[in-house]
């Protein structure tokens, strides 16, 4: 049975239920979204990678070769780093409970061309690639200011209307909602602001 399932294992961004939502010479963005009892098919994920949950939910995880399953509890904005490029991983995801499973698998291509740099601020999760900072922002709450001077993927975890001031003091609003991302490959001088009235949760995913 493992054998089976061993040959029928797709690369990630080949599973159907992994959806292509963003790609560049960097990055590949995978969206997975599974309905209560809905699942994968088995794949493998082997290059380094972030996972950015996007919805409160549950799923069984099942590695390749394991008879049992992992049940883990996801929060949106909840980050996590592997660095499958040294350790592929073959497995099966399942939707478990009653509400769906929505994450972005963020997988990287290739490391940054330039100079590796120091953090920005508290790192939410890292691997040999990318390093997370993740922004929970009460309503009016503002991230210290920081600069990205190295290719970064901004996402919103949950619906906010998010105001962004530069160095220079210009100011945009963005009404973003779940699952909004933007890729930046310049140097980037910002802070960011939760001009709403519910709390806010926004994940910068940044190359070494």
């Amino acid at each position: 049975m493992v054998a089976m399932a061993q040959e029928k294992a797709l690369p990630s961004e080949q599973d159907p239920m992994h959806k292509t939502v963003f790609k560049s010479d960097y990055v590949i963005v995978l969206r997975v979204t599974l309905a209560p009892g809905q699942s994968t098919g088995w794949h493998t994920h082997s290059r380094d990678a972030m996972a950015v949950r996007l919805s409160e939910s549950k799923t069984k995880m099942q590695n390749l070769g394991k008879d049992q399953a992992t049940i883990v509890d996801h929060h949106p904005g909840d980050v996590s780093a592997n660095d499958y490029a040294k350790s592929p991983l073959t497995h099966k995801v399942s939707s478990f409970g009653d509400t769906t499973f929505d994450v972005f698998d963020i997988e990287a291509f290739k490391r940054y061309d330039g100079p590796h740099g120091n953090a920005i601020g508290p790192v939410a999760a890292e691997n040999a690639t990318m390093r997370a900072y993740k922004y929970e922002l009460a309503p009016g709450q503002s991230t210290p200011q920081h600069t990205h001077v190295r290719p970064y993927l901004i996402v919103a975890a949950t619906p906010m209307l998010l105001k962004m001031t530069g160095a220079d003091g210009q100011v945009m609003d963005h009404p973003v909602e779940t699952g909004d991302l933007h890729w930046m490959d310049q140097k980037v001088t910002h802070s960011l602001t939760n001009s709403g009235k519910e709390k806010g949760v926004i994940v910068e995913i940044e190359w070494k």
